[in-house]
């Protein structure tokens, strides 16, 4: 039997990894999100969920139960349901490997110009610990980590089987997704 079908996602903040989710949520995947897995602990918690909880509580656990442990975790809640998943928010290399010993998975990169995501992210209203085109810009920075616990998106991008530079418009997004088989 072929394993289920496993689509990672990596990438920049507001490159536009959730509108390649929800491509693929019209495709008929499951979603899955690593983040979503930290929000609900945050809440958990009682803490407020910003970007800088999220990076915080993602190192943590990773220190905790190792860099795989919330590949681990978002596994867990993928073998409940049938049918293929995107899984989004992959930001350490340990995760996307344990994914790969799943079997039948890709792993796609989403990128996109500083000043566009920025813009993005402003538009988004989330809490996003930023105020600024250069505080942005410095945050990123602090998740292109080598420490085998931290984000280390960068390392994350480079084990990508397909790199999206998201620049234009969403049909332009959804006509580079078709090419994927």
């Amino acid at each position: 039997m072929k394993p289920r079908r496993l689509i990672g996602l990596t990438g920049t903040n507001g490159a536009g990894k959730g509108e390649v989710a929800k491509y693929f949520l019209k495709k008929g995947y499951h979603y899955f999100s690593l983040s979503d897995l930290l929000r609900e602990e945050l809440q958990k918690r009682g803490e407020a969920i910003t970007r800088d909880s999220l990076i915080r509580l993602g190192n943590e656990l990773r220190r905790q139960g190792g860099a795989d442990i919330l590949a681990k975790m978002i596994m867990k809640k993928v073998s409940e349901v049938d049918g293929p998943a995107v899984i989004d928010s992959l930001r350490n290399p340990a995760e996307i490997n344990y994914l790969r010993q799943q079997g039948n998975f890709f792993l796609i990169a989403v990128d996109a110009p500083v000043e566009v995501r920025f813009a993005r992210i402003k538009a988004r209203g989330r809490d996003e610990s930023v105020k600024t085109l250069e505080e942005f810009i410095a945050k990123e920075n602090e998740e292109m980590s080598d420490q085998s616990e931290a984000q280390q998106l960068q390392k994350c991008l480079e084990m990508a089987d397909l790199k999206i530079w998201n620049d234009g418009s969403l049909e332009e997004l959804y006509a580079k997704l078709e090419k994927i088989k």
